[in-house]
């Protein structure tokens, strides 16, 4: 059973920015308080958490909103405060990275020497190359070690890092090589998933042959010799062995840090759903890594020394912040698993983590545990494991359900702590913070309260703010703290219009939401077309651009739809072109092929079938939250609008074929308002 809300009445009674005094830790409201009210004062002594080259002159400058700039006139770089601190300071010794890959049945504990050794000589061969302070370096490359030494190889001189997540197709890496314009490339020959290969090294061939920009260097190659190591497919007009560019600068004196101006751009990292208009979101370094050391001590709960595992992937933004910058700078033991939560070999790996590597905090998705739950209902597999590290699992990037956090909780002991943040922000908003006494049992489905030096207000249309439980836009009020994106790259326009226009003096978080007496966060739906599928983020209209691609289809509409595993994925009804020979399932497999080959198997695009018409408003536009209510057996009341509500008697047949509407009542149409 659900748990209620709380019964305590705390109208009336002293709050600080919103939120009652008596509800709340108050080293909590103090911090909080200082971090909206003065946040030069507060922020200028996080930055104390970092080394840098050259002090800052300004701490805020917000002379230009939304463009608001942190610690302008400080020098520092990344790879040092990642590697080179801890090392002259004699931990060098310490475990960095654990990367632990049941795929190859390998281990491998680096340190931050080991970290140190090949990055210099990677530096010290891109260098050779011509990378230099402001380059843009694709990376193209699995969950392995070698993926973060590339980052700080390149970070290490200045330049700017893209990395594209490895279950990309060849046109989605196109797509953001076209945009980023970069100096190389580097890639590994192959990936793994289970039971087969992936060929990086051809996908990547395959974009490069498509895009309108050729590198103007070799592709650099990271050979998995465990893995593949075979080269044969090797170029060596446009390609080049990783372990030849480091021999390049062996024997020569270590490549000494670039510093960089605290405002300059750290890396750019494109969001879901941008294959024929790319978004890329860039990140400056100072705020960024700030706010990274910062979250990670005073949220997660990890000190200097304490094993964290962030459960996901170098190619999203928790695989940046949480992975690799946040850890490293802090100078914490990382964790990189390159497994399935179920069957590389079986679902009692999480466990096996934990108790094997000491990790203290964990940060996933839910559906991980679905899936373990699902494989493995009475923890046969993980019963044998200690869990007596572990403080906290935190989950983020889709809905978690109340059974399955309940049943996460008693498995594995500890408090399941929701939080809420986005990959343009580059860390949590709100959160439950094991750094502060707060309760660590917060309202049931709530993402926590807000995070230091965001002032969150759920707004109505008109911007007007919301009362208490009313449902609103979620807008976070500038400026915004360290960390966030500073612009979009290429497309200062889009930022300004996207962001930031439609709620004068604050940023559209474009998601809906409500605040409860408390001052904690609900998050409610997603306002745009973006659906979750297993954690990762994907964007309906691309998909539908995808399948829109193929010739026998001449209209389509993608939603998203519960699964049990995976939490959303996506349905495609789409019309066929007029007198198709092709049969239903025919052409339903041929779009599924097309989806895996332009999106890549994370779509998990597979409910496909045929429709003679779509449900549309007057004005032409698709009603795919109504399609999307109605095959989760909602409800759907129907604007006035509507063209032909009629169509919906087909709409269900379809849907029943897939599997859902199948207790649907009927929709109503509502009436035009006088």
């Amino acid at each position: 059973m659900e748990p209620g809300p709380s019964a305590v009445n705390y109208e009336g009674s002293e709050s600080v920015c919103g939120m009652p005094v008596a509800a709340h830790d108050p080293l909590y409201l103090k911090a909080y308080r200082q971090s909206v009210q003065n946040p030069a004062a507060f922020w200028e002594e996080q930055a104390n958490l970092l080394d840098w080259d050259r002090p800052w002159e300004k701490v805020l400058d917000n002379s230009n909103p939304p463009f608001t700039k942190w610690y302008t006139g400080g020098y520092l770089n990344a790879c040092y405060n990642s590697i080179d601190r801890h090392i002259l300071a004699g931990r060098g010794s310490n475990v960095a990275l654990i990367h632990d890959s049941p795929l190859t049945g390998t281990v491998r504990r680096v340190t931050y020497q080991e970290l140190y050794d090949q990055i210099v000589l990677l530096a010290g061969g891109l260098a050779k190359l011509g990378v230099v302070k402001g380059d843009r370096v694709v990376i193209y490359m699995p969950l392995i070690p070698e993926t973060i030494i590339a980052m700080l190889a390149i970070v290490r001189l200045g330049a700017i890092h893209s990395v594209v997540f490895g279950g990309f197709a060849a046109r989605e890496l196109c797509s953001r090589i076209e945009h980023v314009e970069p100096k190389l490339v580097i890639a590994s020959n192959v990936g793994v998933e289970p039971g087969k290969v992936v060929p990086y090294l051809d996908i990547l061939h395959s974009a490069i042959k498509m895009s309108r920009w050729r590198p103007p260097q070799r592709n650099i190659i990271f050979r998995r010799d465990n893995v593949s190591p075979d080269t044969t497919n090797l170029d060596p007009l446009t390609d080049v062995l990783w372990s030849d560019i480091q021999k390049m600068s062996e024997g020569e004196r270590p490549i000494a840090c670039v510093p960089i101006e605290a405002n300059d751009p750290l890396y750019i990292l494109y969001t879901s759903g941008t294959t024929d208009k790319p978004k890329g979101v860039l990140r400056t370094i100072g705020g960024h890594l700030v706010a990274l050391v910062y979250t990670l001590r005073t949220l997660y709960g990890i000190s200097p020394g304490h094993t964290w595992w962030a459960a996901s992937d170098m190619g999203w933004v928790v695989g940046h912040s949480y992975i690799c910058y946040g850890p490293l700078c802090l100078g914490a033991t990382s964790v990189m698993y390159e497994g399935k939560p179920d069957r590389t070999p079986d679902p009692g790996q999480y466990f096996r983590i934990i108790d094997q590597y000491q990790v203290r905090s964990i940060f996933s998705v839910p559906t991980s545990f679905r899936v373990i739950r699902r494989a493995d209902p009475d923890i046969s597999y993980g019963r044998q494991y200690s869990m007596k590290s572990l403080r906290a699992i935190f989950i983020a990037g889709e809905h978690c359900d109340y059974e399955t956090k309940s049943w996460i909780e008693k498995t594995f002991k500890v408090p399941v702590l929701n939080h809420w943040w986005q990959t343009e922000t580059g860390s949590a908003v709100t959160a439950t913070c094991l750094g502060f006494q707060q309760n660590l049992s917060p309202p049931t489905y709530s993402t926590g309260l807000p995070l230091m030096g965001y002032d969150v207000k759920i707004l109505k249309p008109d911007g007007s703010e919301a009362q208490t439980s009313e449902l609103g836009r979620i807008a976070l009020k500038l400026p915004l703290p360290p960390g966030n994106m500073a612009t979009l790259y290429k497309n200062e326009e889009l930022f300004r219009k996207l962001y930031f226009q439609k709620f004068p003096g604050y940023y559209d978080t474009m998601d809906a939401g409500y605040k409860d007496e408390r001052g904690y966060i609900f998050v409610t739906a997603r306002d745009d077309d973006v659906i979750n599928v297993a954690g990762h983020r994907l964007s309906t209209s691309s998909l539908e651009d995808a399948v829109l691609r193929h010739p026998d289809v001449v209209d389509v509409a993608v939603f998203g739809v519960p699964e049990a595993t995976k939490g959303q994925v996506p349905l495609c009804l789409y019309i066929p072109v007029e007198n198709c020979q092709k049969t239903d399932a025919k052409l339903s497999t041929e779009i599924i092929k097309l989806i895996r080959d332009v999106v890549g198997p994370i779509a998990a695009f597979r409910l496909v079938t045929s429709v003679n018409n779509l449900p549309r408003t007057r004005s032409g536009k698709t009603m795919r939250k109504a399609m999307a209510d109605f095959a989760r057996n909602e409800r759907v009341i129907l604007p006035a609008t509507i063209d032909d509500a009629s169509v919906f008697i087909e709409i269900r047949r379809a849907l029943n074929q897939l599997g859902y509407a199948m207790s649907a009542p009927d929709p109503i149409v509502a009436k035009l308002l006088d």
